[in-house]
């Protein structure tokens, strides 16, 4: 199997320097590539306008990784004098990354690709071959041209693996996130084939917003709400750059050197809040694998719950979908099954105990009191009590008639769980690579 092991990294001025050229030098790669496959294109359609057709048109450029990097060196002395500066691998980096693009647009799986940006474009830089590799004292990383450089914290979790043979590294991918420089090694590891428990401990996981998650045991785990904790630093902060000669996209200014410090300042606050509410999750998400055999979680619609404009913010810091996506990855290697609930079953709406279905719920009630058997409890637990019961071997008498008005299809109950994620829905839109593909 493959896993990535990610380090933070704290290079000297010069290294840093160095990195932020490898990653330009992958850009301007990615941009030439990108410009010869578009001119291509374009003279194509221009011929066949003239009513040119079969051998008469101009031959279509090849677009995969190894004739854009063959067509690159053959340039490369004209298009970038100072090439040699930089590893041939960030070259690379750029006609491979390009090369996926395309192949992703004609499949129908994303859109043509566009040029990137000097100045908005993501720094990244990807080595495959040449002298990459972790340092003997397991506080230093090796890439190819930069050489040594000291990580934020120890790689012995790799490095012990690495001495003892069962990891290989494959590549390392060099990039700018959350303010500071990071890698990423892609390691090759034996399959391990996990244990599946059978002790049978199941767990409804109802994910919220007052509360993070509630669990159908009567467990609940605070929403810490890391950005509205941080907004009165984060608006003073903004406020500070607003006021501070920004860049200008109409007139093409320089950011002053105070705006780029105040963007700094306000940049670490949005980082400690991204890594404070990525700690919780983990948390969470780590103690329901190890204490549970069973986990049953929803499909929430997350996309649409965000248009709501009142609750857009605390549904987004939330980060629901990034607890199922750790829950997804998680089980996998535990040995853990996890059930997913189909986004129309009516686990709210529901009564644990008598099966009996209210026509409305409003989002202000947070007791769920049922008619026909007076139970009265927490909605949240209510509803981690259905999709706990999601779980069992028998799911038939889970299949009960909605009354009307509930606003639940009576196709997409809620006995119809799956362990897979919903598809997406099919685009509709033709994209123009898509027909060079035909």
């Amino acid at each position: 199997m493959i896993r990535a092991y990610l380090f933070a990294l704290d290079p000297t001025e010069q290294q840093a320097e160095a990195m932020r050229s490898h990653c330009g030098a992958q850009r301007v790669a990615y941009n030439w590539c990108l410009a010869r496959v578009k001119a291509n294109w374009s003279q194509r359609a221009a011929e066949q306008s003239y009513g040119l057709i079969g051998d008469q048109l101009t031959a279509w450029v090849n677009t995969s990784a190894y004739s854009l990097r063959k067509a690159w060196n053959a340039a490369k002395d004209v298009v970038a004098p100072w090439w040699a500066q930089n590893s041939k691998e960030a070259y690379a980096s750029g006609c491979a990354n390009l090369a996926a693009a395309l192949g992703n647009c004609t499949a129908g799986r994303a859109r043509m690709p566009r040029f990137k940006s000097k100045h908005r474009a993501r720094l990244s830089c990807r080595f495959s071959t040449g002298a990459l590799g972790l340092g003997a004292d397991r506080r230093h990383v090796k890439l190819p041209v930069i050489g040594a450089v000291r990580t934020h914290e120890s790689t012995r979790k790799l490095a012990r693996k690495v001495e003892a043979g069962t990891a290989r590294i494959r590549s390392a991918t060099l990039s700018w996130q959350r303010g500071r420089w990071h890698v990423s090694f892609s390691v090759e590891l034996p399959d391990v084939e996990p244990v599946a428990r059978i002790d049978g401990r199941v767990v409804g996981v109802d994910l919220g917003i007052k509360e993070l998650a509630t669990l159908s045991t009567g467990e609940h785990t605070a929403n810490s709400r890391r950005l509205a904790t941080a907004q009165r630093k984060l608006r003073r902060a903004q406020r500070v750059c607003a006021r501070r000669a920004g860049p200008d996209r109409r007139t093409r200014a320089e950011p002053s050197m105070r705006w780029r410090k105040a963007r700094a300042r306000a940049d670490r606050i949005h980082t400690r809040v991204a890594n404070l509410r990525r700690d919780d999750i983990h948390r969470l998400t780590t103690g329901l694998v190890r204490d549970h055999d069973v986990i049953v979680i929803e499909d929430l619609h997350v996309a649409g719950m965000l248009l709501n404009r009142r609750l857009a913010r605390h549904i987004a810091d939330a980060s629901w979908a990034q607890i199922r996506r750790q829950l997804s990855y998680k089980t996998t290697r535990a040995g853990v099954r996890l059930v997913v609930a189909g986004r129309w079953s009516a686990s709210s709406k529901t009564c644990s105990q008598c099966g009996t279905a209210k026509a409305k719920l409003a989002l202000s009630e947070r007791t769920f009191a049922c008619m026909s058997c007076g139970s009265v409890l927490d909605r949240d637990h209510n509803a981690a009590l259905n999709l706990a019961a999601l779980a069992s071997a028998d799911t038939g008498e889970l299949r009960r008639e909605q009354p009307d008005g509930t606003d639940v299809r009576r196709d997409r109950l809620a006995g119809a769980a799956v362990g897979l994620p919903r598809e997406g829905r099919a685009s509709g839109q033709r994209h123009r690579c898509e027909a060079v593909a035909r």
